[in-house]
């Protein structure tokens, strides 16, 4: 059996990691107040099905504390089942287009409502954290 070695980065001290799951329930806590639904997971927490907020902190040192958009699992598995077979990407099935017009206007939403509560957020790299939104820290 061959063994693989990765260079993971290295992680965040404790005390930085506890500031971000600070930051993360500050997240959670202005997200219910807007009336979205929130869950709070973790890069290692097994996925769920749940639609709302997803708010997890990043223990990497380079981390922080991302929200992602989960869509309602119908909506979710009908993109899915059609992508896994393959699309043509100049004119994909309009479920599939339904599903990434969704998860763009939930990140601009998600965006929206967080600087408004006070927090610094952009947009995360979109190839590591899809539509991912990071929250930096709040202002204040």
């Amino acid at each position: 059996m061959t063994k693989y070695d990765f260079d993971l980065p290295p992680k965040a001290s404790p005390e930085v990691i506890a500031e971000r799951e600070g930051l993360a329930d500050e997240v959670c806590r202005e997200l219910e107040r807007a009336g979205l639904p929130v869950h709070r997971g973790g890069l290692e927490a097994e996925p769920h099905d749940r639609p709302g907020a997803d708010v997890h902190v990043d223990t990497f040192e380079d981390g922080g504390v991302y929200v992602d958009w989960n869509s309602a699992k119908e909506l979710r598995d009908a993109a899915l089942q059609l992508f896994e077979k393959g699309i043509d990407f100049t004119n994909p099935p309009r479920v599939v287009v339904h599903h990434k017009n969704v998860h763009d206007h939930m990140q601009s939403a998600l965006l929206g409502i967080l600087v408004s509560a006070g927090f610094q957020v952009e947009e995360a790299d979109r190839f590591t954290h899809g539509t991912a939104v990071l929250v930096k820290e709040r202002q204040g």
